[in-house]
């Protein structure tokens, strides 16, 4: 399975971090080792000082596609979870500025929190209107909705799928809304896909 992350896709979270606002979507992979699951907590590398939560909707591809035309994506997946992209953003920053990929501060070993449950879409009244925010120890701090993203689930879909054939199993995180942050040793980070807790652990 893939683990395909949607960069720049709220507006906002753009801005904060002073980016260009796409004209389509960005994408990069995180491997398998990266998956966090089961409420295990999450240890900061030692090679870092600068870990930031990004939570974010993630959609699981339910069957083999290339070259999906958007009208049809709805049929590539039918269950939406929660995640978060921890990323290394002082490491980031430092690739960036000499022009390198990011992999060393997004694709780390359980850099990709998801949920142990996933919802079927059909319980959602309409999948641009889904309500989603992580609490850290207790305080929200990044909600948002589906509604604001710039590229919805099946425009998403039908991009990547014009690069990369997607499988089955194969997750998109669909990217962070703004206010993205630093996590420290101690806190206690729970995720909220509408009213239901999807995730509940420890920073370490």
């Amino acid at each position: 399975m893939k683990i395909i992350c949607i960069g720049r896709n709220y507006v906002a979270h753009a801005k904060e971090l002073g980016n260009d606002v796409p004209e389509e979507p960005i994408f990069f992979m995180k491997p398998d080792t990266a998956l966090l699951r089961n409420n295990d907590p999450f240890y900061i590398p030692e090679w870092t000082n600068e870990v930031h939560h990004e939570i974010e909707l993630v959609v699981k591809i339910n069957r083999i596609g290339k070259n999906i035309e958007k009208r049809f994506a709805h049929r590539y997946f039918d269950e939406i979870g929660l995640g978060i992209d921890f990323t290394a953003r002082d490491i980031q920053a430092q690739l960036k500025a000499k022009g390198l990929p990011w992999e060393k501060a997004k694709a780390f070993d359980k850099s990709a929190v998801l949920s142990s449950t996933f919802f079927s879409k059909s319980i959602f009244p309409d999948d641009e209107a889904i309500n989603f925010k992580l609490n850290i120890n207790g305080k929200t701090v990044q909600e948002s909705n589906s509604g604001l993203m710039l590229f919805g689930f099946e425009e998403l879909i039908a991009n990547i799928s014009k690069y990369v054939t997607l499988k089955i199993g194969d997750l998109i995180y669909t990217g962070t809304p703004a206010n993205v942050g630093p996590v420290k040793i101690g806190d206690r980070l729970e995720g909220y896909l509408e009213d239901k807790k999807m995730f509940d652990f420890q920073v370490k």
